[in-house]
This record gives C-alpha cells, sequence and structure tokens, in this order.
C-alpha cells in the first residue's frame, strides 16, 4: 500500500510564510483557557481565532489530554491556547550533508503541510526530524534524498538499503497485524506527529457521528491505496464484518463526487488532505467536516528490520526526538505550520 497525496500552490505558501516573516514579533507563550460549559474545540477557536478551522492548532497544543478524551472537552478542562498564527518567527532549517552522509534517510513531496519541498522549510515534518537529528545524542552526518514516486519508497528504496531510514509512514496496529507488511519489514519510531483521519459529509444531511453505532450500515469513500487498517480495529472489525461499506474511488476529488452524488455516506481522509480537496474543488459550505474525529494514526520514521544498524539509529533518532519534545521548538514548529497551512486555505 502507499501514500498517494496532492500538490497545494507552492506559491501561496511561500507568501503566507513571508507574511508571518514580516510581521513576527518575539517568541510568545501559550495562554491558558478554563473550558466553560457548551465549548468545543470549535468554539474556542472561532473566539480565540476568530476561525473555527484553526481548531487543530488548540488539538496539537492538548494532544494527549484532546486525544485521551476523544477531542472532547469538559467544562473546568484547562488548555493551552498557543499564538495566534502569524505571530511567531520562523526557525531556519538546519544545514544537513547532502553527500558522503553516514545516514541517509528518505522522503517525498507533494504531501503537504508535512513533507514538501516547495513548503516553507521543506514541511513540518521534515523540520521536525531535521531538529531531532540536531538534538539527538552523538550526532551523525546525515542526508535527505526526495523521490515523488512514494511506491519506490519501502520497496526496492528502504527493504534494499539504498537508503537508512525513511519518512513519514503510517504504523499499524502490529500487534494485531504481525504479517501486515510494514509490520513485517520495517521498525518504526516515536511517532513524529499524530494526524487526525476526519468524515467528511454533504452540509444538508444531518449526517451525525456521536459514536461508532452511528457509523453502522453506512459507506464510506477512501481512495485506492489509501490505509483501512483504522477501520478494522479491534472493537470495530467493521469491514471484515460487514458492519460498514467501504468504496473506493480513483482519487480524492472521485471520493468527494461520489458524495454529492449520494452515492455514499461520508468521505473520510486526514483533516489538511480534506481540507485543500474542498478549497480545490470549491466545496466549501457543501462539504463539512464532522466535529468527532474517525481516528487517529501516528506518522513515523522506518528503517528495515534486515539494516543491521538499524536499532542504533532508531535509538538516536528517538533520543532526539524526545528531547525535541521536551522542549518549547516542537511545539513552536507544529504551531508555525498549521499556521501557514490555514492561512493558505482560506487564501484566495
Amino acid at each position: 500500500m502507499r501514500h498517494i497525496w496532492r500538490r497545494a500552490a507552492a506559491s501561496a505558501a511561500a507568501a503566507v510564510m513571508m507574511a508571518i516573516g514580516a510581521q513576527a514579533q518575539a517568541q510568545c507563550g501559550t495562554d491558558a483557557y478554563t473550558v466553560k460549559p457548551g465549548d468545543t474545540v470549535f468554539t474556542i477557536a472561532q473566539a480565540k481565532y476568530g476561525d473555527p478551522e484553526k481548531w487543530t492548532l488548540i488539538y496539537y497544543a492538548n494532544e494527549a489530554a484532546l486525544q485521551a478524551s476523544v477531542f472532547q472537552v469538559t467544562p473546568g478542562d484547562v488548555l493551552d491556547i498557543p499564538c495566534e498564527p502569524g505571530s511567531q518567527q520562523a526557525d531556519a532549517t538546519p544545514l544537513r550533508v547532502e553527500t558522503g552522509a553516514e545516514l541517509k534517510l528518505l522522503t517525498g513531496s507533494n504531501y503537504e503541510p508535512f513533507t514538501d519541498l516547495a513548503w516553507p522549510g521543506e514541511g513540518m515534518l521534515t523540520e521536525i526530524v531535521n531538529a531531532a537529528m540536531e538534538t539527538t545524542p552523538d550526532p551523525v552526518t546525515y542526508s535527505i534524498t526526495w523521490e515523488n514516486d512514494w511506491s519506490k519508497h519501502l520497496f526496492p528504496g528502504l527493504d534494499s538499503k539504498q537508503f537508512d531510514m525513511g519518512f513519514p509512514w503510517y504504523k499499524p496496529p502490529c500487534d494485531q497485524m504481525p504479517d501486515n507488511e510494514r509490520c513485517a519489514n520495517f521498525h518504526f519510531s516515536d511517532p513524529l506527529v499524530e494526524v487526525l483521519l476526519m468524515l467528511f459529509v454533504r452540509s444538508d444531511e444531518g449526517f451525525k457521528f456521536d459514536s461508532d453505532d452511528d457509523l453502522l450500515g453506512k459507506s464510506i469513500c477512501r481512495p485506492h491505496g489509501f490505509l483501512t487498517f483504522d477501520l478494522d480495529r479491534p472493537g470495530r472489525d467493521w469491514l471484515q464484518n460487514g458492519k460498514v461499506q467501504l468504496v473506493r474511488a480513483n482519487n480524492e476529488a472521485e471520493c468527494f463526487d461520489k458524495l454529492l452524488a449520494g452515492e455514499v455516506d461520508a468521505v473520510s481522509l486526514n483533516v489538511f488532505l480534506g481540507a485543500q480537496v474542498i478549497k480545490e474543488q470549491g466545496l466549501q459550505g457543501r462539504v463539512v467536516a464532522m466535529e468527532r474525529p474517525l481516528s487517529t494514526a501516528g506518522m513515523h520514521v522506518i528503517i528495515s528490520k534486515k539494516h543491521w544498524r538499524g536499532t542504533t539509529f532508531l535509538y538516536r533518532f528517538n533520543a532526539g526526538l524526545a528531547k525535541l519534545k521536551e522542549s518549547d521548538r516542537y511545539a513552536e514548529i507544529v504551531n508555525k505550520h498549521l499556521g501557514v497551512f490555514w492561512e493558505q486555505i482560506k487564501s484566495n
């Protein structure tokens, strides 16, 4: 199974990043907010940022708590509210050795805001990887190679050890799926970031998703090649027991065409890709994201189990990532890129 991604307008992202840099002030921290009755992350984002779609800024600033509570907030909860997007200066991407590097990493473009050559800092996850490699104990020289045909990454690129490690890849639940191609052949780092997989529905349909039971008998569209293991996780088993119908399409736009034609009940994509396609297709107001995420999926660095230095390299990277996450820099990187993304989505 391979990744299939879309490219947003690179010039818009660059313009937004230039605007952020031009208006940047001194680094700011976060504000504490006590949740009131009736609050959701959407209403809080509207109140704090003037835009409910910027709820991801709040989510990623409080990821552990909100993921554990299945995205729900309770009156009395205290949330960290990060700076307004655009109020932080972008950090420079660390320099790296391009030739003769001891560690060779592989990634691909066209996956905004995570990895893209035309995106500021070459993407959120590229910047996180760079920062983790910079922070790790006993750092080594490394390079990042870009191969935009994602189908070549796992086999032969990483399996044959042409490259040492690759990113970003979703991790299946390997304890339940040990024979999965990725589980059987690769080790995974700690998650670089957790990505929310959402349901997108017709705005006039009155679709309800308060619990998993609301989806029984429904049809969900995902493009060919996209992951499905979250739909068959323990406690769901939707596909193998025929509880939910999975409809495939050639691409994301075709899924939304099926949705508008009434051929499926919902489209399931990650929150960022869904927002991109809605903008590109001019579907604002006709298609909306449900407030409750369908799933979360970690994005990881991976290395072949056949790599003789696999555990050493992975230990080194995880140590740097853990140190990075303990600092303010990790949150600053995530918040900065989310700000760029949502400003681009709002731009004409």
